[in-house]
């Protein structure tokens, strides 16, 4: 596939706004692309009401089946009365509109900022929150959403960047490295042993968290899968290990008023990072074709990028191998 030919090239202004009036709205002509990578997101202004923010999905990276089961999360949630910003539907009752081969959803802008994970009350209720949706989230498995594991995060994407990216002078260095990196998450998952696996939200990150009137509003569902608890925790939590146990104590304080916590799963917060760190290069390398992914990411797969991925790699490997968190 050229760049000319990407599926997205055809993704104009003009046919934003057609696809967003073959839904019975009138645009206004105000159209501003946000900042998502994997689909095609806007704001879109609505003649004489609030703008509505429409994401359109990348052709042949969910099935509608998979995304129905997002949506359908998002209302359950949703009807328990928490705090996430699910797509609107149709009077029907549909919520994945088609338009051109584009499948698309509608969503009502969500105005807010960006949580302050170093406010510990703040986490406390970020907890609350997460012990209710994960509450939620464990009452039946998704059926069509694949679950975050060692083969097709960890696995498949080190199998990718030695197939077709990697530079012949770093191969058998990151060869080497990412042969050791899952060797330990093996040992530390044949460690830990089975936990449960629920419907999280998979890519819980404060961008994807909007902070409005003293409340966490949660959003961007597309990577909902089936996944450890603690998967929706750890990437809130940064520095030193004492700074990261007083936000662990924090937000478990508040998670645990809803739902229970394994403790076991705090093992998983480093192997859990690692598999996303090896995952975030293949996406890169997937998404290659994709216009905007080298304009954005001019950096990666260069020589000096794939030098600085082993360095991390290696940092990550002692990373494994440091005792984990504990709660306080």
């Amino acid at each position: 596939m050229t760049e000319s030919n990407h599926p997205f090239q055809r993704l104009t202004p003009s046919l934003v706004m057609d696809a967003i009036e073959s839904r019975g709205f009138i645009c206004d002509g105000r159209i501003f692309a946000l900042n998502s990578y994997e689909n095609r997101v806007y704001q879109v202004g609505i003649d004489e009401a609030l703008p509505l923010i429409a994401k359109f999905y990348r052709p042949e990276r969910w099935s509608e089946a998979q995304i129905l089961e997002e949506h359908t999360y998002c209302y359950e949630l949703v009807e328990q009365e928490l705090p996430i910003v699910a797509p609107l539907r149709n009077p029907d009752g549909t919520s994945l509109m088609k338009y051109d081969d584009f499948q698309f959803a509608l969503y009502p802008r969500q105005g807010g900022h960006a949580p302050e994970f170093d406010n510990l009350d703040n986490l406390k209720i970020l907890g609350r929150m997460l012990g209710r949706i994960h509450g939620i989230g464990a009452v039946r498995p998704f059926k069509h959403r694949p679950t975050l594991d060692r083969q097709s995060f960890g696995s498949n994407s080190v199998r990718l960047i030695e197939e077709r990216f990697i530079p012949p002078e770093y191969r058998a260095s990151y060869s080497s490295v990412t042969g050791q990196l899952l060797d330990s998450i093996d040992d530390i998952l044949a460690e830990v042993g089975p936990v449960r696996i629920l419907r999280t939200h998979g890519d819980c990150h404060a961008g994807n968290i909007l902070w409005r009137d003293n409340a966490p509003h949660f959003v961007d569902f597309d990577d909902a899968r089936m996944a450890p608890a603690v998967q929706d925790f750890w990437m809130m939590f940064s520095g030193e290990r004492p700074r990261q146990l007083a936000q662990l104590d924090s937000l478990l304080e508040g998670y645990r008023e809803f739902y229970d916590f394994d403790a076991r799963e705090l093992r998983l917060i480093e192997p859990l990072r690692t598999l996303r760190m090896l995952h975030y290069s293949a996406w890169l390398a997937r998404r290659w074709q994709d216009p905007l992914f080298p304009h954005t990411f001019f950096w990666f797969n260069t020589t000096r990028y794939w030098g600085e991925h082993i360095l991390e790699l290696r940092e990550q490997l002692a990373a494994l191998r440091e005792p984990a968190l504990e709660i306080l």
